[in-house]
């Protein structure tokens, strides 16, 4: 699919060679990135499971209206209100937060968007439920609530079984909340290099979720929805008896950690830095942890495997052994372990086909952690 330079905010650039663009810029393969939105679509396009792509992965409006053109979107997931008010301003009317949100102003915020678009949230504690219900009761909305079932991550969510069912009545009785279903997350199997143990684990978690969604029915109590799922367990989580909705985010733009799990997914996200040091068999790029995200090990060098990075603590650069004979002002591609992380670190990424760019789109809500 070609990609339009129309509209852009950085005309300047535009038809330039990527080695030219000032450094550290995130680039995004535009013709991978598209391959990888259509492959994700495809596999959904046929299953009674629907495609709710989380938006923390790119934070970019423009890359979630192409997720959002392949129509098979059940909606946008994102983690944040922040987020959610950014996806509202730019015209998505179905955002899930799939987090809990608490406080005063931001229970505010979340009624200002339930007068806007359709909105839910995870809810894990009776409390919470409470304050959202007086909140939304107040104002004359409804907001949707999914019980956050923890399903073995060990962060949100309530037990399994019977405290989920509990919780899922009270919602049930509480004005201004529609219960919707369950959110359940396997995010402490999602790097399991092996495909066969991950699947066993991934089933193992997501049964919990299936149990607690059988009870529930039982009882009278539907449960139209449950939410999930990740990039690494598409495969597993989207069959027919899996989650109603996968919360796949990173497949768009992938980074070589995610890329180890699923290689079917191209690694369309890179950060362009700059050879501007040299000593005998090492380079020094000026891009540091202000520019690349490095939680599940450190960057890669595009089209050099040998290449080791083993000093990726500094804020402004990296120091790069058995480094090729790189010469001062090189351009060189960085490749994160963590996209999410790397794109909320940027304000745009450069958007290339055959090396040159064709576009640069904003990523509007990089920085929103509210």
């Amino acid at each position: 699919m070609k990609i339009s330079a129309e509209g852009s905010a950085r005309a300047d650039i535009i038809g330039a060679p990527i080695e030219d663009l000032d450094t550290p810029a995130l680039l995004l393969d535009g013709p991978a990135c598209e391959r990888n939105i259509q492959r994700m679509a495809a596999y959904f396009a046929d299953r009674p499971c629907q495609l709710r792509p989380h938006f923390k992965n790119h934070k970019c409006t423009t890359l979630a209206r192409r997720q959002q053109a392949t129509g098979c979107l059940a909606g946008m997931t994102c983690a944040k209100v922040g987020e959610a008010e950014i996806l509202a301003n730019n015209g998505f009317k179905n955002v899930l937060i799939a987090n809990q949100i608490l406080g005063r102003r931001k229970i505010e915020r979340l009624i200002e968007l339930a007068r806007r678009i359709e909105i839910g949230i995870a809810i894990d504690h009776e409390d919470q439920a409470r304050l959202v219900s007086e909140a939304a009761s107040a104002a004359g909305v409804t907001v949707g609530a999914l019980v956050e079932v923890d399903i073995g991550m060990g962060r949100c969510g309530v037990e399994a079984g019977t405290p989920a069912i509990d919780l899922a009545r009270l919602i049930g009785r509480c004005p201004g909340l529609h219960f919707d279903g369950i959110q359940a997350f396997e995010g402490h199997i999602i790097y399991v290099n092996d495909d066969d143990e991950r699947a066993a684990l991934a089933e193992q978690a997501m049964q919990l979720a299936f149990n607690t969604r059988e009870r529930l029915e039982a009882d009278g109590i539907p449960v139209r929805v449950i939410s999930g799922g990740s990039t690494s367990t598409y495969r597993i989580n989207g069959l027919a008896d899996g989650p109603n909705e996968m919360q796949a985010g990173t497949y768009p733009t992938m980074d070589w950690r995610y890329g180890e799990v699923t290689p079917e997914f191209e690694v369309a996200l890179t950060v362009l830095t700059r050879v501007i040091s040299r000593r005998p068999n090492a380079a020094v790029l000026d891009v540091g942890v202000k520019g690349a995200g490095g939680e599940f090990g450190v960057p890669k060098i595009k089209g050099h495997p040998d290449v080791e990075i083993p000093f990726f603590i500094s804020e402004e650069h990296s120091i790069v052994k058995n480094a090729p004979d790189w010469r001062l002002g090189d351009a060189v591609e960085m490749i994160s372990s963590h996209a999410c992380t790397t794109c909320n670190l940027h304000r745009e990424m450069i958007v290339h086909e055959n090396r040159r760019v064709v576009e640069v789109w904003p990523i509007e809500a990089s920085g929103h952690l509210a």
